[in-house]
């Protein structure tokens, strides 16, 4: 089993910044994928951002060149810089972890960009 931790939401005013940070217990694997999803209200989860364990990155269009994915391995850590935040960001982000045939999920933090 794998638990992850996330922590860094917030509200912040459009335009402005945070970081999102998820840590990953338990069973790890070599090899795996991290990644954030986000929900919005009424919306289904998204794929936002994922990274594989030697660095491969993949980003949704919606956030390619403002947000940035990165991971440290040593601490089974994935983390999210969020610069340029709009409010249609807005949602609910959660850590993802994928290993072997099997998928967790953390509890998820609130982001909120105001206008």
């Amino acid at each position: 089993q794998v638990q992850l931790v996330e922590s860094g939401g917030g509200l912040v005013q459009a335009g402005g910044s945070l970081r999102l940070s998820c840590a990953a217990s338990g069973s790890m694997f070599s090899i795996n994928t991290m990644g954030w999803y986000r929900q919005a209200p009424g919306k289904q989860r998204e794929l936002v951002a994922v990274i594989t364990s030697v660095g491969s990155k993949n980003y949704a269009d919606s956030v390619k060149g403002r947000f940035t994915i990165s991971r440290d391995n040593a601490k089974d850590t994935v983390y999210l810089q969020m610069n340029s935040l709009k409010p249609e960001d807005t949602a609910v982000y959660y850590c993802a972890l994928r290993q072997g045939s099997s998928n967790y999920w953390g509890q998820g933090t609130q982001v909120t960009v105001s206008s």
